[in-house]
């Protein structure tokens, strides 16, 4: 694994971020009320939108990485192209429903329920919770801090989950887009700052061309059409995806929903050129890595001075960090507030019960996690 090396400077705007997404998380200001907590009031602006589904997106940055690392270009077609036909599919034709003043449903389950009766929601909501697990992003995140800090991998994913979901228990959902529009800024700030450096360094498309095999640059690399495919079929998981629908159901209007889905997909293409570019740089420069994964921290390591490493790796943890904060909550108001409703039926206190239901399914989920 690879070790980063920071200077006091580095760790100064390391600390900074943290005291940001504290005072972002644990910042109170509303109604108190179920729908608030859960959904932000129903009141979640266009930007605010925007910058929370994309930073939810990426949460496996270090996989995206190792496939353009060992893959190429190809990376950008089956982790990118297919999801963007589908989102603007949702967009198009369910992002407006969903967002409709008249539409009560909080969530996947709720529609359920709703639609098909109880038995048929009490499955969906397991496979919403197995869905929106943020486990993999948690272990993703206790890797990356293992790398910056030197200490045990598991130290590190036991804090990061923690320090991820402290502030979920106090804002619930405000908290999540608030801190997302923190980390959707630096997510393109962080490999905003290595790719452009890493050419000056190492040299434009001709160095490329130059280091790579031919079949990084082939659209396809070495994945037959059936391959392909497959990656397109997992790509249709974006039609039931909880976190649109969770971010459907929070925006202000209809409109809000389906504009701010297609702006999303322009942030995405963006983003997937950064972070397929920035691979194939790695993949260049430092050919034969034994860990793949580490593709981006060693790019880092090669060519970033003090103070700029350190917002790299910032970048990298907010992509990682704004995807556990969102399915974090998603799984937790699934197995808390969905469950409690699907298996009890609504309390007479019902607004209060449902948020206390949700934060204890919030503890349920970390350890889950």
């Amino acid at each position: 694994m690879i070790a980063a090396r920071f200077a006091p400077l580095d760790w100064l705007l390391i600390g900074l971020y943290a005291l940001m997404l504290l005072g972002l998380g644990f910042w109170r200001r509303q109604r108190g009320d179920a729908a608030d907590f859960l959904v932000a009031g129903r009141r979640v602006t266009l930007p605010a939108f925007v910058a929370t589904l994309v930073a939810t997106w990426y949460g496996g940055i270090l996989g995206v990485g190792e496939f353009s690392y060992t893959q190429g270009v190809v990376n950008w077609l089956a982790l990118g192209g297919f999801y963007y036909l589908f989102a603007a599919i949702y967009a198009t034709f369910l992002a407006g429903r969903i967002a409709g003043r008249d539409q009560p449903d909080l969530s996947i389950p709720d529609a359920l329920a709703r639609a098909y009766g109880r038995p048929t929601a009490i499955v969906g909501a397991i496979g919403t919770f197995l869905m929106v697990s943020p486990a993999p992003y948690v272990l993703m995140t206790g890797t990356l801090l293992a790398v910056m800090t030197g200490f045990s991998p598991a130290l590190c994913t036991v804090g990061g989950a923690l320090f991820s979901m402290a502030y979920l228990w106090r804002g619930g959902f405000r908290s999540v887009v608030r801190t997302d529009l923190l980390q959707f800024v630096l997510m393109f700030v962080g490999f905003g700052v290595l790719l452009p450096l890493a050419v000056v360094k190492y040299g434009g498309f001709s160095f490329l061309q130059a280091n790579l095999p031919p079949e990084h640059l082939r659209p396809m690399g070495t994945l037959t059409v059936q391959a392909l495919l497959v990656w397109g079929f997992i790509a249709l998981w974006t039609l039931v995806d909880p976190g649109f629908y969770q971010r459907c159901a929070a925006a202000e209007s209809p409109k809000t929903a389906r504009l701010g889905i297609v702006l999303s997909i322009g942030c995405w293409v963006v983003f997937d050129f950064l972070t397929c570019a920035t691979g194939l740089y790695a993949r260049a420069a430092l050919p034969g890595l034994a860990v793949p994964s580490m593709a981006y921290p060693a790019l880092a390591e090669a060519v970033l001075p003090a103070g700029l490493k350190a917002l790299f790796y910032i970048g990298m943890l907010a992509t990682v960090t704004s995807t556990v904060n969102s399915y974090a909550f998603i799984a937790a108001l699934t197995v808390g507030r969905d469950g409690r409703r699907l298996l009890m039926g609504p309390a007479p206190d019902d607004g209060a019960a449902e948020v206390r239901a949700t934060k204890l399914g919030l503890v349920v989920t970390f350890i889950y996690s």
